[in-house]
């Protein structure tokens, strides 16, 4: 059977679904285990997440991974995104990220476990949790799998909890932008190195609020560019972009299109001029991070070209 340190590889489960004529049947799911209880397991497939309960379960087992980044690909990515979406208030243990933005998402509010955090793994727990109770914010940690299965681990045994599964996905610039791309119909893709008040509110609305130190999430990166598209006076699409980690990484964010012109390719647009100033800015490859629950945003990445590099799960201590 599976066991918490197969959490974040690739396994394959045997189910039973039924019984026929006095027989079982089985179907089988092949993914990434993401959560593994005392009452089921969870796996995230090519088509989604499958929450298997133990009781069904016939048969179990990991399997060799497709094709992953090394340990080394994965640090420096993640470096890159964090960069990418600087917390104003940082601290650190060794290698490992303290990060601190207001409660503005949890990105910039939440540990990045990489690298040694020069002291045993409950100890650097424990300084996680007091650290962030000295600001008065939850304790939150965002956990790349499967680099950082053994925190994993000891967070399972404290009793922390895990926000869905989101996906770090990356394509080649030379993928994401057509080298002669088509002339655009509507409305022209602007780009800007300052946010409007129109993004800004925009950005507001979607992440619950704006404070201050949001703003320095937004904008203190030495390279940024906020994509907008305005159709008769009123912005209706958006996104920003950065170049980080030693000038490779384009790193892709709140991609954002209004409700009354979805399915129009105007994400599409701001994603690909977004592109092109990449490639301009020297930038090799694009990242984005996505919840695998956003069906329609994969849908629309996968379309693009993005493929998933790896992935992690915001796990959140307990409370009280």
């Amino acid at each position: 059977m599976l066991r918490q340190q197969d959490v974040g590889h690739r396994i394959v489960v045997r189910r039973i679904v039924g019984i026929r004529e006095g027989r079982p049947l089985f179907s089988d799911a092949l993914g990434e285990l993401v959560e593994l209880s005392e009452t089921h397991l969870t796996i995230a497939t090519a088509q989604g997440r499958v929450r298997v309960p133990v009781t069904e379960v016939h048969r179990a087992k990991r399997v060799p991974p497709t094709r992953r980044p090394t340990a080394t690909a994965v640090v420096e990515l993640e470096l890159a995104a964090d960069e990418a979406w600087p917390a104003p208030v940082r601290g650190r243990l060794g290698d490992w990220l303290l990060r601190s933005a207001d409660g503005w998402t949890g990105r910039a509010n939440s540990a990045l476990p990489v690298g040694d955090p020069d002291r045993p793994l409950p100890a650097a727990v424990d300084a996680i949790e007091r650290w962030y109770t000295e600001r008065g914010q939850p304790a939150i940690v965002n956990t790349p799998l499967p680099l950082a299965v053994p925190v994993g681990v000891e967070l399972d045994a404290r009793g922390w909890t895990a926000r869905p599964l989101t996906l770090v996905q990356t394509v080649p610039l030379t993928t994401l932008r057509p080298p002669e791309p088509a002339p655009a119909d509507g409305p022209p893709v602007t780009l800007a190195d300052a946010p409007s008040e129109e993004w800004l509110a925009v950005a507001a609305g979607r992440k619950g609020g704006l404070p201050a130190a949001a703003r320095h999430v937004l904008t203190a990166v030495d390279r940024v560019r906020f994509a907008q598209v305005y159709a008769d006076g009123t912005l209706v699409a958006m996104a920003r972009g950065t170049v980080t980690g030693q000038g490779r990484w384009l790193g892709l964010s709140l991609i954002e299109v209004a409700p009354q012109v979805r399915r129009q390719g105007l994400a599409t647009r701001v994603v690909r001029e977004l592109a092109g100033w990449g490639v301009v800015e020297g930038a090799t490859h694009a990242f984005l991070q996505v919840e695998q629950r956003n069906t329609e945003a994969v849908s629309l990445y996968r379309r693009l070209g993005f493929t998933t590099h790896h992935t992690y799960l915001t796990r959140v201590a307990p409370s009280g």
